[in-house]
């Protein structure tokens, strides 16, 4: 099950909240007392940071997938830690992440210190919207030049943001992507409803795209209806890119949200009604579309609005998938439209060539 720690920021006892909660993160992620110790620090300054700068946000910490490189190559799960607000940004990020940078009387060591030791760190900040720092700790430090962007040898990447109702322990939401041989394969589930039943559907769900990545869309939604059977069921699209033939299938089945962007152009992709694990469709279309080198996927839960606004266009697709995800999410809120349902955002976007091994 999708485990989250989602810890609110508004005043200063909530930070120790957030070092409980990364303490935990860590265990569960199973970093090293030295590496977890590590996380601890990273989200704490970014707990810190949120009060100084950004008049209070939350910190979201979940375990994730690190990159996309072929099978033997990749680095494992990492701690992902993200600390999101809706405040005045950062004027000057350069100077802001400097270490002994400070806007308060504080020491300014926050985005510093972060940048440094965290084994991946990226800010995205605009003036008068909110910030998104977002960083992750693996479970060996790289220690090679570049550590803090880490390269990779995939032409892909994915990330995203999950957000369980009401702080809940688990989300009912699930996103995972598993690369097979040139086969890339984006899935995003919502159990029905939320808590641990609706988390063990999405669960069921990611496991068996860990087992049957290799099949084309249509294909793993028909074989995950009887493996969800004795679940509640759940919402799930999935995308499948072939590396090799720049092409983008897509299938869903509920509400699961997706949209596919190529050049300035957004394009809905539809999923068809039913419940995977209840009501399966007798007939179920597949997509099928062009990835270029400028395309970006979102896949979302029925958590965000279906209506969202896309990210302004320019550097889209250099940011990480999961800034990405969570600006989507954090733009998309607001305290007049408070949140019904776990939330969740997954990304895949190309790997920009400075970023590749």
């Amino acid at each position: 099950m999708t485990r989250v720690w989602d810890v609110p920021v508004h005043d200063s006892t909530r930070v120790r909240d957030v070092r409980v909660a990364a303490e935990a993160a860590a265990e569960h992620t199973g970093l090293s007392r030295d590496r977890g110790a590590v996380a601890v620090l990273v989200a704490t300054e970014l707990a810190t940071n949120l009060l100084k700068h950004g008049d209070g946000g939350r910190i979201l910490l979940e375990t994730v997938p690190t990159d996309l490189a072929p099978p033997g190559t990749g680095h494992g799960p990492a701690l992902q830690i993200a600390a999101i607000d809706h405040g005045p940004g950062i004027a000057d990020l350069t100077a802001a992440s400097r270490d002994g940078f400070s806007t308060t009387s504080s020491l300014g060591a926050g985005l510093g210190t972060c940048r440094r030791i965290a084994d991946h760190f990226e800010v995205h900040t605009v003036p008068g919207r909110g910030t998104v720092a977002l960083a992750r700790v693996h479970a060996t430090r790289r220690d090679r030049p570049g550590h803090r962007s880490p390269g990779t040898s995939a032409p892909v990447r994915a990330g995203g943001v999950n957000v369980p109702l009401a702080a809940a322990e688990h989300s009912g939401d699930a996103w995972a992507c598993v690369r097979s041989e040139d086969l890339v394969t984006l899935l995003l589930a919502d159990g029905l409803g939320h808590g641990p039943s609706a988390a063990r559907a999405s669960g069921a769900a990611v496991a068996e795209l860990r087992r049957l990545a290799h099949m084309p869309p249509t294909e793993l939604l028909g074989a995950l209806h009887p493996a969800l059977h004795d679940t509640r069921g759940a919402a799930v699209a999935v995308a499948r890119l072939d590396l090799v033939n720049l092409r983008l299938d897509f299938a869903g089945i509920g509400n699961v949200g997706a949209r596919l962007r190529s050049g300035d152009t957004w394009t809905p992709l539809l999923s068809h009604p039913g419940i995977v694990g209840a009501h399966r469709p007798a007939r179920l279309p597949q997509s099928s579309l062009p990835w270029t080198h400028d395309s970006l996927l979102v896949l979302h839960s029925d958590g965000l609005p279906s209506r969202w606004v896309p990210p302004p266009l320019a550097h889209l697709t250099t940011w990480d998938p999961a800034v990405t995800a969570a600006v989507i999410m954090r733009d998309s809120s607001s305290a007049a439209r408070p949140a019904r349902d776990d939330t969740t955002v997954a990304v895949l976007a190309p790997t920009p060539q400075d970023h590749r091994s």
